[in-house]
């Protein structure tokens, strides 16, 4: 991924959804574009406009932390916005987001003994390990029953992504399809701000964006996002609906690998369905070890 590129085309879009009356400024007039001018983002980041047009341009490399700070005031850029600005500016002057060498996991640190144990004593939630292209790294016996039509027979190893976009089944397991694909977006377009030299998330961006119109469409708003915690609703095919919380946490020994747990409210109608849908998975598991 072309790194000023990123740069223009992500200021580019945030000025173009501010409007002046938002930012404070006198409206009207004859505007050609969307939005902000560069020149008025320039007045409210206090920089000069030749300046802030070098930035746009996406001259970004050696911009100090002052001036980006600045530009995302002005912009008004949400918490995971500025960290994303930031990470392109960092990746522009060659410096990794953590602030030292990003060490992609290899196959056997994604299957070391003990982040499998730790990850299979999780028996009341789903746990699963992904890494920035969301393929399914790691999972535990709740989660290999949650994601079975997800994670097939064994053979290519899962993606949520492809999953997302590519297979008809997503949409009835995902009832909010389309929120649901915009978060999966979103959360692709950070962890590239973060790890732009990531060859493996360039080759998937480059597939769906052949495959998926909507993929497209969605990664060229350059929104970002990160999980975080929130809520999300399921459409099991075993189960039925689900209604499950969910927290997101870095496995810190392995950069840029994630855990997701998923959990519903205990007593709740989705908890029962959980702990149904868990004899179901030791059933099969049961079933399998026979055949």
């Amino acid at each position: 991924m072309d790194n000023r590129s990123e740069v223009r085309e992500f200021l580019m879009s945030r000025r173009a959804r501010l409007t002046p009356e938002q930012a404070g400024l006198p409206g009207g007039g004859n505007r050609r574009v969307p939005g902000l001018r560069r020149a008025e983002v320039a007045i409210l980041a206090d920089v000069s406009v030749e300046y802030y047009g070098k930035l746009e341009r996406g001259a970004i490399a050696g911009a100090s932390a002052a001036v980006l700070d600045s530009i995302a005031d002005a912009l008004q850029l949400d918490d995971t916005e500025r960290a994303h600005l930031f990470d392109l500016a960092r990746a522009a002057d060659g410096i990794p987001a953590s602030g030292r060498p990003r060490r992609r996991p290899s196959a056997a640190q994604t299957s070391r003994p003990g982040l499998q144990w730790a990850i299979e004593s999780v028996t009341g939630g789903i746990a699963v390990v992904s890494n920035a292209q969301l393929d399914v790294l790691a999972t535990n016996a709740l989660a290999r029953a949650f994601y079975s039509h997800v994670i097939g027979d064994g053979g290519r190893t899962p993606n949520l992504a492809r999953f997302q976009f590519l297979d008809p089944a997503s949409r009835e397991f995902y009832p909010d399809w389309d929120r649901f694909a915009e978060m999966c977006v979103a959360n692709m377009r950070a962890a590239a701000g973060r790890d732009p030299h990531n060859r493996a998330l360039q080759d998937l961006v480059g597939e769906l964006s052949t495959r998926s119109d909507t993929f497209r469409t969605l990664w060229g708003a350059h929104n970002v996002r990160t999980h975080g915690a929130g809520t999300k609703r399921y459409l099991h095919p075993v189960v039925g609906e689900l209604t499950l919380v969910y927290e997101e946490l870095s496995v810190t020994a392995d950069p840029g690998l994630t855990l997701m747990l998923y959990t519903a409210e205990p007593g709740s109608v989705s908890a029962e369905r959980l702990a149904l849908l868990a004899s179901w998975g030791a059933e099969q598991a049961v079933e399998a070890e026979v055949s």
